[in-house]
């Protein structure tokens, strides 16, 4: 009953002074608020990053070739053929942590249609490996097979972009789609996933959707290129997971600067790596916007306690009469820590609320991702909680030194 009689008397006082309870409740709401937003903000940016790296795929390398100009590229022909299939064949059998491996070539399409559509997507030629290496479901119909690419076949796997531009109302797998000269029948729609940006430090992603595949061979012996392009675009090796991608990535280097004349023809991507720096970027965000948003809780605690040691000068007599009538020095304590420890719990709770929404509308208005984090929202409630109370203490004690006799005749 003790405990419910103070908690009774904190309300009321803190009723009482509505406009200044207000206030004070502000430094704490957008304290908590700030912690809460940056922190799902930052939860938010490393789940997209482990979707982007999942699309390459985190235990994967890739290999893409360069391009020059004419003249330079005319030099680099001397020493080197550019990137090859062969160089993936050659890797997966030195490199005994190369468990796969498939290679991809970009056609350059300037027609794209069907009979009931036409898109403004690009065709590409992928090995049959391809979809093994990279995290996309299938739609509708089937994958490209070996089959497919030892006998040319001219059949297509779509994006799930690129088949609603082609087909409206659906029905992509069995109509045939032109690409440039050549026609060919759709066995499939993949369902690629959704990013919310397409680029992921430097590396363009989520171009699958906007893709036509069809097999490798195909795009090879089937589509003009220009004499002294690479034969292929694109090389991914999956590595196996007890090995490091970076170490292993050395490796790669040195077998294909080998194998190229040690001509710099091509970028080595490791997306392990790609993933870490991203990691400690974010991390370096995570504790600078932390610590902007702990000093508003700090400002609101000095707030806090500003307002009580400002209630103690006004509550001078009150406590007096307290102490006249058998209250102890504790039981003035208790009374001020509860009042101060009140305030920071309602901040706290509406600071949740507030974190929140402040959340929703940088996602909205930036288009950052945000993900909720529970651990900041119980972390940023319990610190606002700590400094409600240990910003209480001071008051407090000085409140209940007061002595009975000189507070009772205070003016």
């Amino acid at each position: 009953m003790k405990y419910l009689d103070i908690f009774i008397d904190t309300a009321a006082e803190l009723a009482q002074h509505k406009l200044r309870t207000l206030l004070t409740l502000l430094g704490m709401i957008f304290g908590v608020g700030a912690v809460i937003a940056m922190l799902n903000i930052g939860e938010g940016a490393e789940r997209e990053a482990l979707k982007m790296i999942d699309t390459m795929g985190l235990h994967n390398l890739i290999i893409e070739a360069k391009e020059f100009e004419d003249k330079e590229l005319k030099e680099q022909r001397k020493h080197s053929a550019g990137l090859s299939i062969r160089d993936g064949e050659i890797a997966a059998k030195a490199l005994p942590f190369v468990e796969a491996f498939s290679a991809q070539k970009l056609i350059d399409t300037y027609s794209l249609f069907s009979s009931k559509g036409k898109s403004d997507g690009e065709a590409i030629g992928v090995s049959s490996s391809f979809f093994e290496l990279s995290k996309f479901n299938l739609a509708q119909g089937r994958l490209l097979n070996d089959d497919d690419d030892l006998s040319f076949s001219q059949v297509a796997l779509l994006g799930s972009a690129t088949a609603k531009q082609l087909f409206p109302l659906g029905g992509a797998v069995g109509k045939n789609i032109k690409i440039n000269h050549l026609w060919f029948k759709v066995v499939g729609v993949l369902e690629a996933p959704f990013l919310k940006k397409q680029e992921f430090q430097g590396i363009k992603l989520g171009g699958a959707q906007s893709r036509v595949f069809v097999p490798l061979k195909t795009s090879i012996h089937k589509f003009a290129s220009k004499d002294l392009d690479s034969e292929i675009t694109s090389l991914k090796l999956k590595i196996n997971k007890s090995v490091d991608p970076i170490e292993a990535a050395k490796a790669v280097s040195h077998l294909l600067a080998r194998r190229h004349n040690k001509v710099d023809d091509y970028t080595l991507v490791i997306p392990a790596a790609l993933l870490a720096q991203q990691k400690q970027t974010q991390q370096i965000f995570n504790i600078v916007m932390s610590c902007v948003a702990g000093i508003s809780l700090l400002v609101g605690g000095i707030g806090i306690m500003n307002i009580m040691l400002a209630t103690v000068l006004e509550r001078t007599k009150e406590i007096g009469l307290l102490r006249a009538i058998g209250a102890t020095q504790k039981d003035i304590q208790l009374q001020f820590i509860s009042e101060s420890f009140t305030i920071s719990i309602l901040g706290g709770i509406l600071g949740v609320f507030f974190g929140i929404l402040l959340s929703e509308l940088i996602s909205i208005y930036s288009q950052w991702a945000v993900s909720w984090s529970l651990t900041a929202i119980v972390l940023s409630f319990s610190i606002c909680a700590m400094v409600g109370l240990i910003f209480g203490v001071y008051p407090a004690i000085k409140a209940s030194k007061l002595d009975p006799i000189d507070a009772l005749q205070s003016d």
